[in-house]
């Protein structure tokens, strides 16, 4: 990103590879840098990323899903381009969808989600994973080996979030096979969603516009319904399709995080076999390793905003109209906030400090959900087998280990995660 390396973050598929050793260099240099590409600033320093997150006046989240790539029909110019994006934001991609709303239309829409995320709900959900996550290892442990991503953790998200929302029982095969299709779309360096992966969640928001519109025409004692008679705030009822957005937001975001952190949680656990154990016999460190995890290897690496106004962010200039790259992997890794912060430390003290889940107005609202999945999935997968080791067939000896992520960006999402492992009996 700097003046003094051709490499661009946004397009050099290497670094979506190797991302960390280039920011860490970036960062020394300074938390806050203007780059030569794509008008963007890179914010990499924990302190300035957090504070950015919560100056939500003052930066627009109307890029997120597009960060430098955005495309308004007239020059983002002068020291407040606050009325351009106004009047422009409705045509940008995603503009719909709560993810990249302001105030005050971003309040109203998470209150509709939030209707769904309660504690109650929250807890019933558990229980679901708990079952769920026995039947998905009931179907690949006899084997001794999986690609757990595909086999495990994917599915998982999946059905984890579909029990959440209501979704009838025996419509999981239809959801399970769409959203397999949705995973096989990944995104390339410059759009974080492809056009395939679009026609996905669009046949996914079709089959919530049927469940929504029969739960508002004949009421039933469940999940579907409550969503469906929600209210916003101020008592008004939404429109269907803001109903179906917000369903259908739930589902991508939810699947994709949750399925990336598991993949990473069990990557570091199939690499010390001490760490196993200790897991095992102490469960309530989960937790913190999930926390760790979430820290290290963030899902979503850079999270981007919109300028409004000509301001500074940590002493530096930043130009209204700048893309400004919230680099998550950068600032989860930052000396002044972790010591030692390339090292996975499972009992680290304040790893849950890390900024994966955001701060400010957009905190991922999903994230008790996420965490829930990680410690039971964990749980249960050490307590059902012994001696978790990855498949040096596809992921190369100790010492000479390879992965191949997503080239992207904004993600970071190993494409498969091969592991081997000793079955332990079920009640063991």
């Amino acid at each position: 990103m700097t003046t003094n390396d051709t490499r661009d973050w946004f397009t050099d598929e290497s670094l979506a590879q190797e991302p960390y050793e280039y920011l860490a260099e970036l960062r020394a240099q300074s938390p806050v840098q203007p780059t030569p590409f794509h008008d963007a600033v890179a914010v990499t320093g924990y302190d300035e990323v957090s504070e950015v997150m919560r100056r939500h006046d003052e930066f627009s989240a109307c890029n997120t899903v597009t960060g430098p790539f955005v495309s308004f029909p007239e020059p983002l110019t002068g020291d407040d381009v606050s009325p351009l994006i106004d009047r422009h934001r409705d045509q940008l991609p995603q503009s719909d969808h709560m993810v990249t709303m302001d105030q005050p239309d971003h309040t109203r829409e998470r209150a509709l989600l939030m209707r769904l995320l309660t504690p109650r709900r929250l807890r019933e959900n558990e229980e679901f994973i708990h079952r769920l996550a026995d039947q998905q290892l009931d179907q690949i442990l006899g084997a001794g080996h999986c690609e757990f991503i595909h086999q495990y953790a994917s599915p998982l998200a999946t059905l984890v979030i579909a029990e959440l929302l209501g979704v009838p029982e025996e419509d999981f095969d239809q959801i399970r096979e769409i959203f397999g299709l949705l995973q096989a779309g990944a995104g390339d360096l410059h759009t974080p969603m492809t056009r395939s992966q679009v026609d996905v969640l669009t046949s996914v928001g079709l089959i919530f516009v049927a469940y929504v519109d029969d739960r508002r025409r004949n009421p039933r004692d469940d999940v579907m319904s409550g969503l469906a008679l929600a209210k916003y705030p101020d008592g008004s009822t939404p429109d269907l399709a803001a109903v179906v957005r917000t369903a259908t937001f739930l589902f991508a975001a939810g699947q994709e995080t949750s399925a990336r952190m598991l993949a990473q949680a069990v990557r570091f656990l199939a690499e010390d076999p001490s760490l196993q154990d200790r897991l095992r016999e102490h469960p309530e460190e989960i937790g913190n390793f999930i926390e760790e995890t979430l820290r290290i290897e963030p899902p979503t690496k850079t999270d981007c905003r919109l300028a409004r106004h000509t301001t500074t962010v940590g002493g530096v200039s930043v130009r209204a109209g700048s893309t400004v790259a919230l680099v998550l992997g950068a600032a989860n890794r930052d000396p002044r906030q972790f010591p030692n912060p390339d090292e996975f430390q499972a009992d680290r003290p304040n790893a849950r400090q890390h900024l994966t889940f955001g701060r400010g107005i957009h905190t991922c609202p999903g994230s008790p959900l996420a965490r829930a999945e990680g410690r039971i999935s964990i749980e249960r997968l050490l307590q059902r087998t012994r001696n978790i080791r990855l498949s040096e067939q596809h992921h190369g000896p100790a010492g000479m280990r390879h992965f191949r992520y997503e080239p992207s960006w904004m993600m970071r999402a190993m494409d498969e995660l091969y592991i081997e492992y000793d079955p332990y009996p079920a009640g063991g």
